[in-house]
């Protein structure tokens, strides 16, 4: 199991079990959710990461990950890739924190491991988007150094680019 760790956020690898526990919005023995987790986005991460095993098996370690507050153990939120790389070295990820955590630089600090796992990983692109109006989510991917490549009437669309030495293009 590939767990990650930041000063303050352990980035813990979701099994299946989770990912039930999740979808059903109640959390397993021994587990502490922060209030308003989860959101409908990580209950259909959730749902996204079941199929992806049912599909194809378990995408790990590119899959999703909860992340718990370190001094805690509290789960604030959960972060995670969409699949594994495509044909061209490519991944699409996606966060949210509950509403508790939020404001408090944890996104940026979950994402900033998930992108450094996922250039050591040999991945040379992430995207990632966010609603129009989710001037948060777009501070976020700006501070962890994603570039804004377009919108559409619907989304905000970020990514970042390594060059094949790992760093940025």
């Amino acid at each position: 199991m590939t767990d990650l760790e930041t000063p303050r956020l352990l980035l813990r690898l979701m099994t299946a079990s989770d990912a039930l526990q999740v979808m059903a919005g109640k959390p397993g023995d021994g587990a502490r959710w922060a209030p308003g987790y989860p959101s409908p986005g990580e209950m259909a991460a959730a749902e996204r990461f079941l199929g992806a095993c049912a599909a194809k098996g378990d995408p790990s370690p590119f899959g999703s990950y909860e992340i718990r507050r370190r001094e805690d153990g509290m789960v604030i939120g959960g972060l995670g890739f969409h699949g594994a790389p495509d044909e061209n070295g490519h991944v699409t990820i996606g966060y949210g924190l509950a509403p508790s955590a939020q404001g408090m630089g944890y996104a940026s600090e979950a994402l900033r491991a998930l992108l450094l796992f996922a250039r050591e990983q040999g991945v040379s692109c992430v995207h990632g988007d966010t609603d129009l109006d989710n001037l948060a989510s777009q501070r976020v991917m700006t501070a962890v150094g994603m570039r804004l490549v377009r919108e559409d009437t619907l989304l905000k669309h970020y990514r970042i680019d390594w060059d094949r030495r790992g760093g940025k293009e």
